[in-house]
């Protein structure tokens, strides 16, 4: 192929991207959360915006919610369902720390009477706490707030929008010529691709540990002890020398893991005190 005729075929593409970009809502550079007292700073590129993730995570959250009512699954324990509320009623308040707009999300919560050991907090505060996680690992209210303070902080990071754009990212980088002889950025099913985020592939090393850090806060700040996340991790590695859990499929644990956790408590521990000081 002659130089002239790669030189406009790489015009096409880039000017399809850029389109594209245009259709998803613009490739950015943002920084979805203030830095808290744990210091995240990282900024994040994000090719489809937060309303069209907002939207594919509430389509997503919908069909668990009908598959879990359809098997009678969903919420059939309602002192567990109230504990774990009542827990994410204590979080969701100190998520303005992070960011401003987070305590007026939509937030669901809800639990799903099955043996996996798993949860997760879908973008836009949608919350599901798997009964197998709470009785498995017989987790305490600040074991449970360690888990619910963890996938949280993965929604106020916009995590899954990350992922979803590093995907299209790849996804145009691989299919070149062919966005520009067709691809309709109408056809993306963002609710396909926020659960398939959620359930099937594992988060980035990078955003763990975010999660990680930014959970301490949570919890601290609304009053439980930053130390029942490493009880928490450790009670997964345990668990998963039988079989791995499906939450460490997402979450892989590692004893590295949990010395960073401990690195990270006495930056959190004055919160605590400060929440559970007597009036």
């Amino acid at each position: 192929m002659q130089a002239g005729a790669r030189r406009l075929l790489c015009q096409s593409a880039c000017g399809a991207l850029v389109l594209l970009q245009l259709a998803l809502g613009a490739c950015a550079t943002v920084r979805t959360t203030k830095p808290g007292a744990v210091g995240i700073e990282r900024k994040q590129m994000m090719l489809v915006s937060e309303a069209s993730i907002e939207k594919g995570s509430a389509e997503a959250y919908a069909a668990q919610l009908q598959q879990g009512k359809q098997s009678g699954a969903l919420n059939p324990d309602p002192l567990l369902t109230a504990r774990v509320r009542r827990i994410a009623d204590r979080l969701i308040p100190v998520t303005a720390e992070f960011r401003s707009d987070a305590p007026g999300w939509k937030w669901e919560v809800n639990t799903l009477d099955t043996p996996e050991i798993n949860a997760y907090a879908m973008p836009g505060g949608k919350i599901m706490v798997y009964s197998g996680l709470v009785q498995k690992l017989q987790l305490t209210d600040a074991e449970l707030a360690a888990v619910l303070g963890h996938e949280i902080s993965h929604a106020l990071r916009e995590h899954t929008r990350e992922r979803v754009s590093r995907a299209y990212e790849q996804q145009i980088a691989l299919t070149g010529l062919a966005v520009v002889t067709g691809f309709d950025p109408s056809a993306i099913d963002l609710a396909n691709a926020v659960a398939s985020v959620t359930f099937e592939l594992p988060h980035s090393r990078e955003q763990e540990a975010e999660a990680d850090v930014m959970g301490l806060e949570l919890m601290a700040r609304a009053g439980y002890d930053p130390n029942a996340a490493v009880s928490l991790w450790k009670k997964m590695m345990a668990a998963d020398k039988d079989a791995p859990p499906q939450f460490l499929s997402t979450h892989p644990a590692s004893a590295n893991r949990v010395a960073e956790i401990q690195r990270h408590i006495p930056e959190v521990e004055p919160l605590y005190r400060a929440a559970t000081a007597a009036p």
